[in-house]
C-alpha cells in the first residue's frame, strides 16, 4: 500500500476523531442536556449499520469504490463546514448523524481498497496497517482538540469550539484532496472474495482507538453477505449466550459515554480538559493492546474478558464519584485521568478478547457473518444504551453511571457463566469416556 494513500485516510481520521467529541461539546454549549447527548449518540449509532450495508453493496454492484469513499469524505467536509452556522440542537443532531453515516459508509469500502491488487497473504497486513493509520489519526484529532480549546481559553474564547470545527472541516477537505490524488484505483479491487476478506479481517488487527472513546460506531467488518436467517438457523447456544452478554455490556458502555461530556462540563472541566481525558483513554488502550493480545494467547480469553469488564464496570460510577467530590481541581483532574486510563486499558482487553471469542464460538461456516453480527449488535446496543444513559443521567449522573456500570457487570457475569458452560461441555465427554472404560474393565 502506498504511503500517500495511508496519509490521506489518516488525515480524514483526524477530522473524524476531533468531531467525535467536539460535536457533543457544541451541543452542550447550545444548552443541550445529558438526555440530548443520549439522543445525539443514539442517532450516530443508528445510522452506522445501514450506511455500511448500503455502501458495501453499492461498492460490489458498481465497482466504483474509490468514488464512494470520495463521496463520503466530501460529505464529511461539507457537513463540518456547515456545522458552526447551526444554532438549533435538532439540526446539529442531524448533521452529526450525517458525519457518522459518512464514517460508517466509508469504512468497509476503504477496507476493500486497502486490499485491492494485493495477494491474499498480504491482506491481513494491509488491513492492520490501515487500522494503525486510522487510529493514529483519531488520536491526533483528540490531541488537536486539547491544544486548540486550551489555547482558545487562554486567548479569551470560552471554548474555541466553532474555530475547531472549521479547522476539522479544513482537515477533512485536505483528506479529500489528498484522496483524489492518491486513493488506489478501482480496477484491481473488483475480484475481492467476501469469504477471503472475512478471513483477513479475522486475522488482522481489529483493535480501534476510536472505540476506546466512541463505542457506538460500526466496527471494521464485512457486511456484504450478512444473512440473518442463515445465522439464526446455525447459532449455537454458546454463541447466542455470548451475543446476549455482549449486548448488555455494550449497552452499558454507551450508557456511560453518551452523557459523559455533559457531566464533565457540569463539574467545571473545560473543553481542553475533556479532550485531554478522552485522549488519555485512547492512548492507554493503544499502549496496552499488544500486551492484551499476548495475555489473550496465554490465558483463557473468557476469564480475561470478564476481569476487564468487572474493572470497567466499577470504573464507570467511580468517574461520577471523582467528579462530584474533587471537581475540576488539579487533584480532581489527575484522579479523573487515572480512572480514564483504567477505562482505556480495559477496552484493550475487551476488544482483543471479543473478536477472539466470536471467532471461536461461531461454527466455521458462519464465522465471517458472526463477526458482522458482532459489529451490528455493538452498534444497536450503542443506540439503545445512549438513550438509556442520557435519560438516566438527566435525572442523576450518579444513577446513570451506576446503571451503566451495572450493565457491564451483568455482562461480565454472563461471560463467566458461559465459561462455566463451555468447561462443563468440554469435561463431559471425558467423564463419559472414563465411565465406559471402567465398565469394560
Amino acid at each position: 500500500m502506498s504511503k500517500p494513500w495511508l496519509y490521506a485516510w489518516g488525515l480524514a481520521a483526524v477530522a473524524f476523531g476531533g468531531a467525535s467529541l467536539v460535536v457533543p461539546l457544541y451541543v452542550v454549549e447550545l444548552g443541550g442536556s445529558a438526555a440530548t447527548l443520549g439522543t445525539l449518540a443514539a442517532v450516530a449509532a443508528a445510522v452506522g449499520v445501514p450506511g455500511a450495508l448500503v455502501f458495501g453493496r453499492l461498492a460490489d454492484r458498481t465497482g466504483r469504490r474509490r468514488g464512494l469513499v470520495l463521496g463520503a469524505l466530501a460529505l464529511l467536509a461539507a457537513t463540518l463546514a456547515l456545522l458552526p452556522a447551526l444554532e438549533s440542537i435538532p439540526a446539529v443532531i442531524a448533521a452529526n448523524g450525517v458525519v457518522w453515516f459518512a464514517f460508517a459508509s466509508a469504512t468497509p469500502v476503504v477496507t476493500l481498497l486497502a486490499v485491492a491488487g494485493a495477494p491474499e497473504n498480504e491482506w491481513s497486513a494491509r488491513i492492520g496497517e490501515l487500522n494503525e493509520y486510522q487510529g493514529v489519526g483519531w488520536a491526533l484529532g483528540l490531541l488537536l482538540g486539547t491544544v486548540w480549546t486550551g489555547a482558545a481559553a487562554r486567548l479569551g474564547d470560552a471554548s474555541g469550539i466553532g474555530g475547531l470545527v472549521l479547522a476539522l472541516a479544513a482537515l477533512a477537505g485536505g483528506g479529500l484532496f489528498a484522496s483524489v490524488r492518491w486513493l488506489p484505483p478501482d480496477a484491481d479491487s473488483a475480484d475481492v472474495s467476501p469469504r477471503r476478506l472475512r478471513r483477513a479481517l479475522r486475522r488482522a488487527n481489529r483493535f480501534s482507538v476510536r472505540a476506546a472513546t466512541f463505542p457506538f460506531a460500526v466496527g471494521r467488518a464485512d457486511f456484504r453477505r450478512l444473512h440473518p436467517e442463515r445465522l439464526t438457523e446455525r447459532f449455537t447456544p454458546t454463541l447466542a449466550l455470548y451475543f446476549g452478554a455482549l449486548s448488555l455490556f455494550f449497552t452499558g458502555f454507551s450508557a456511560f459515554f453518551a452523557p459523559l461530556p455533559a457531566f464533565l462540563t457540569d463539574v467545571g472541566i473545560g473543553s481542553d480538559g475533556v479532550f485531554a481525558l478522552y485522549l488519555v483513554s485512547s492512548v492507554a488502550s493503544a499502549v496496552l493492546f499488544e500486551r492484551a493480545g499476548t495475555l489473550s494467547g496465554r490465558h483463557d480469553p473468557m476469564s480475561l474478558q470478564a476481569a476487564g469488564l468487572a474493572v470497567r464496570g466499577v470504573a464507570f460510577p467511580l468517574v461520577a464519584v471523582v467528579g462530584a467530590v474533587l471537581g475540576a481541581s488539579l487533584f480532581g483532574l489527575v484522579a479523573a485521568g487515572v480512572v480514564f486510563g483504567v477505562i482505556g486499558f480495559t477496552w484493550a482487553v475487551i476488544a482483543v478478547t471479543a473478536g477472539t471469542l466470536v471467532t471461536r464460538l461461531a461454527p466455521t461456516s458462519i464465522r465471517g457473518e458472526a463477526l458482522g453480527v458482532y459489529a451490528a449488535l455493538s452498534a444497536l446496543a450503542g443506540a439503545v444504551g445512549s438513550v438509556i444513559g442520557g435519560r438516566l443521567a438527566a435525572t442523576s449522573y450518579e444513577l446513570g453511571f451506576a446503571v451503566a456500570g451495572g450493565l457491564v457487570l451483568v455482562g461480565a457475569a454472563g461471560v463467566l457463566w458461559l465459561r462455566r458452560c463451555v468447561r462443563r461441555d468440554e469435561v463431559r465427554p471425558h467423564e463419559e469416556k472414563g465411565r465406559r472404560e471402567e465398565n469394560r474393565s
